[in-house]
């Protein structure tokens, strides 16, 4: 989850430190109010930018293979590269999909258990 402000670090961009980037697959969308969108697979006219702050490597991990009795030992150790980015803004723009609150889709999915029940009756 992101909101304007948050520094988060995910895998390297190929973006210089100081660039901007946008990310235009946005899976989910969940406003103040607590109304939610969500995407099929993605979801259309929402937006979020950000600013890149800096590109490093992670901590040292270790990888260590043997097989014993046969004198085989390998020891690597990887770093993996990063990409630190805070987020500026998120834009919702004005192809928004069709919003759902969590309330609605309760209430749709009550009515719809009940349409079944009410056929086999009449």
């Amino acid at each position: 989850m992101v909101f304007p402000g948050k520094k988060i670090t995910i895998e390297k961009l190929e973006v210089k430190p100081g660039e901007k980037v946008a990310f235009e697959e946005v899976l989910f969308f969940e406003d103040d109010k607590g109304e939610s969108l969500i995407g099929n697979p993605y979801l259309e006219g929402v937006k979020v930018e950000g600013e890149v702050l800096e590109e490093g490597k992670g901590e040292k991990k270790i990888i260590f293979k043997h097989k014993k009795r046969k004198r085989y030992k390998v020891k690597k150790g990887h770093r993996q590269p990063y990409t630190e980015v805070e987020i500026k803004t998120i834009k919702l723009g004005s192809g928004s999909p069709q919003k759902k609150s969590t309330a609605q889709s309760k209430k749709k999915s009550t009515s719809q258990k009940e349409s079944p029940a009410e056929e086999k009756q009449a």
